[in-house]
């Protein structure tokens, strides 16, 4: 039979596509997300020996209750520099391979895949590639006018070069449009050639992992993919399951969270056989149980669906899907402030709650009950808990549904 509860918890977390949080700052999220976990829940948390390499940013965390106490080791695996090694391109560069991307992915039908499944994401897809639209649009107008009023082709034309330049100066960069060019710009990428960075970097973690769920003495390894993190998640553990078959089976079982997942993103492109293959095998692997949150409200993922059945995968093995709402794990007033800010939305997911709910990202990285066991109790760890923190039932398991 399963743990149902922990005291010990190895946890790999592999962040999304988030150009704008430095290495140093993670951590500092971390420490200030944690704080409102303390409040809701009532519990004491320690966080010490902060350590950082090229792979990952690793420290410990020790949280108590009255009656529990938990000891997680926190790997935060990096992929920063792969990030910033696309926002330095030259912008000549960026805009006409994010155009072919956008080209691509049309072409390649995860458009259409996005339009059946969740129109919310197709919009964000959309989103950066209209938006570079409507700039090029008023830098043809300005030239316009200039023409109208002086004339002069070549004026017309430098005005229009000049007002175009403006607009990357100003709206490019306020409305983030060379972020998300650079997003779909690696996602063309890794499905086409992969990272040769990530990929060194995955095989050296693939060995750690392997290791570690069969001599380290942690009760459970958890590995959390947020975002674009669930597919170089999925890269992991299939590494991992090469090296050893057995990967979760013999000693320490391994738990795969995926929340605010990108999955389909790339599975929905044809091109994308080889990350697919790589879903289906994971899927497989029987010592890996692989739960997968998805929420309404958040654009920047696919709510309500089943991502080995929408890839035309075997289902047998699909993860379980939990449904996630945010306004019931926020105070009003904080919801309603972030409600139409979806980057902030999508970063829900691994910040803090103000209300117990049946997800709560600390709880399932610090807290004393198994990842299996919250994700398949109804609502989560809310009635294993008492009023002062204390751990005082274990439910059954029952239906994978939460909100």
């Amino acid at each position: 039979m399963a743990r149902t509860t922990v005291a010990k918890r190895l946890v790999f977390h592999i962040g999304g596509y988030d150009p704008t949080m430095p290495p140093a700052g993670a951590q500092r999220r971390f420490v200030r997300e944690m704080g409102r976990f303390q409040r809701t829940w009532l519990v004491k948390a320690f966080i010490d020996g902060l350590r950082d390499s090229t792979d990952q940013i690793k420290w410990k965390v020790t949280t108590t209750g009255p009656n529990w106490q938990v000891e997680t080791g926190y790997h935060l695996v990096r992929w920063d520099d792969v990030i910033e090694s696309f926002k330095q391109r030259p912008i000549w560069f960026r805009i006409p391979q994010g155009i072919l991307a956008f080209v691509d992915f049309v072409a390649a039908g995860a458009l259409w895949g996005y339009l059946r499944t969740n129109w919310h994401y197709a919009g964000f897809f959309l989103y950066p590639f209209v938006a570079f639209g409507v700039l090029i649009v008023a830098a043809f107008l300005v030239g316009d006018f200039a023409f109208k009023l002086g004339g002069s082709i070549p004026v017309a034309i430098g005005i229009g070069l000049l007002a175009f330049a403006t607009l990357l100066v100003g709206p490019w960069r306020w409305l983030h449009l060379g972020d998300l060019f650079d997003d779909w710009i690696f996602s063309r990428e890794y499905i086409q050639s992969g990272s040769l960075i990530i990929e060194q970097r995955l095989d050296r973690l693939a060995a750690e992992i392997v290791a570690a769920a069969n001599d380290s003495d942690e009760d459970e390894l958890v590995v959390i993919g947020h975002s674009l993190g669930a597919v170089i998640g999925i890269d992991l553990l299939d590494r991992a399951v090469k090296l050893d078959p057995t990967f979760g089976a013999r000693k320490m079982p391994v738990m795969f969270i995926t929340i605010g997942s990108s999955i389909l993103k790339l599975g929905f492109h044809r091109g994308a056989s080889r990350f697919r293959a790589a879903v289906e095998r994971v899927a497989r692997a029987p010592g890996i149980f692989w739960a997968d949150y998805q929420a309404r409200i958040d654009v920047l993922n696919f709510y309500d669906t089943k991502p080995m059945a929408e890839m035309a995968l075997p289902t047998e093995n699909e993860p379980v899907v939990r449904l996630v709402e945010f306004s019931r794990m926020l105070e009003r007033a904080m919801y309603r402030r972030i409600r139409l800010n979806f980057y902030r939305l999508h970063c829900q997911f691994i910040s803090g709650n103000d209300k117990r709910a049946a997800y709560d990202y600390f709880m399932l990285v610090c807290g004393p009950v198994s990842v299996k066991s919250q994700t398949l109790a109804q609502d989560g760890a809310v009635s294993m808990f008492g009023d002062d923190g204390a751990l005082i039932s274990m439910p059954p398991s029952a239906g994978i549904r939460c909100v």
